[in-house]
């Protein structure tokens, strides 16, 4: 038997987990289950790791004598790890194990695996949405119409918005979720920059779009679209001079990290006419403070960071940790490792 800790919570819940694992061919679980409160109560950092759900005490006693663990939210510190030595496997269904310290997991010989473009459809699909909407109105006008206020000069020539077809749309980020979102956007007709130090040439140029640096992007672009990884490097990399590039009225989406963005410029930009429109769903602090100068800022579409909130998403995440149980149940090369030095030992 494979004595595994399902750690899920109110997406990808313990249930789908331990479902997705019995099914998996080679794996005799024995199962201890945890439940985390996430999403109704918001992650935070928990010890060492950022955007973890629960307690490191919830976890250690909940894997006494585990050997796996899958989960999504739960929080794997250097106390956690130095609390569990048999455990061999922590696969954590994001795509990226930001609530592990890898550090300490490598030290203490445990591989932990992710689960790459699990939310991509879900996200992407979100992302065009967002697009739609703030290029269009469509969220804003509603709220304003269910208030009691009937918008007729939006139909006017200077207050209209304007159409996907034939619009440059600059995406920053090529991975898994903007290429899909570059393709669907094409589709759509419109003329489509991608800024991506990272992306194949040849792919972006298959996909119909165009492969240019980041500010020659927001200077031609008049919808700006962020999917890129958060790193050290990209933490606002659009920032003030950034976006003083984008032409007069541009739309600017992020439903990628909050990081990414600058957010002190935003409510000027978009009382000035700067920023035509603003689309968002992430945020520096999640969820934002009671206070936070966009609440009162025009055309601000924000939502509650959905865009991966999908059912087959967390089908998709259950079902791609369950398949690294399965690998290592049967002896074989796990798919997606996060730390692959420990591999070597």
């Amino acid at each position: 038997m494979l004595r595994i800790l399902a750690a899920g919570d109110e997406f990808v819940g313990t249930g789908l987990l331990r479902d997705a694992v019995r099914a998996e061919r080679g794996v005799r679980p024995e199962f201890t289950e945890l439940s985390l409160p996430w999403p109704i109560e918001p992650f935070g950092p928990v010890g060492n790791v950022q955007e973890a759900s629960g307690t490191e005490q919830q976890v250690i006693d909940a894997l006494a004598g585990a050997e796996v663990a899958v989960t999504q939210m739960a929080p794997f510190t250097k106390q956690v790890f130095a609390a569990a030595p048999g455990l061999r496997l922590v696969s954590v269904c994001r795509g990226g194990p930001i609530n592990v310290d890898l550090t300490a997991a490598t030290e203490a010989g445990v591989a932990v695996t992710y689960a790459p473009g699990r939310n991509a459809t879900a996200a992407a699909e979100f992302a065009v949405g967002m697009i739609l909407a703030a290029m269009r109105r469509i969220s804003t006008s509603s709220a304003e119409l269910l208030a009691g206020d009937w918008r007729g000069d939006y139909y006017a020539y200077d207050n209209a918005g304007i159409e996907l077809e034939g619009t440059t749309v600059g995406l920053v980020g090529y991975g898994a979720i903007g290429s899909r979102v570059a393709r669907v956007l094409v589709a759509f007709g419109a003329r489509v920059l991608v800024a991506d130090p990272y992306a194949d040439p040849s792919s972006v140029a298959a996909d119909g779009a165009g492969l240019v640096q980041l500010d020659d992007l927001l200077r031609r672009s008049r919808v700006v679209s962020l999917h890129a990884r958060l790193t050290e490097r990209t933490r606002h990399m659009i920032d003030a001079a950034k976006l003083d590039l984008l032409p007069e009225g541009a739309v600017l989406v992020n439903t990628a990290r909050g990081g990414l963005l600058d957010y002190r410029p935003l409510p000027e930009g978009l009382r000035s006419g700067r920023l035509g429109a603003l689309a968002l769903d992430v945020y520096d602090d999640e969820p934002p403070p009671a206070d936070w100068p966009l609440r009162n800022a025009p055309n601000v579409i924000a939502t509650p960071h959905l865009a991966g909130a999908s059912r087959q998403t967390a089908e998709r995440a259950a079902a791609i940790v369950a398949a690294e149980v399965g690998r290592y149940a049967r002896g074989e090369a796990l798919l997606h490792v996060a730390n692959p030095e420990i591999l070597g030992q």
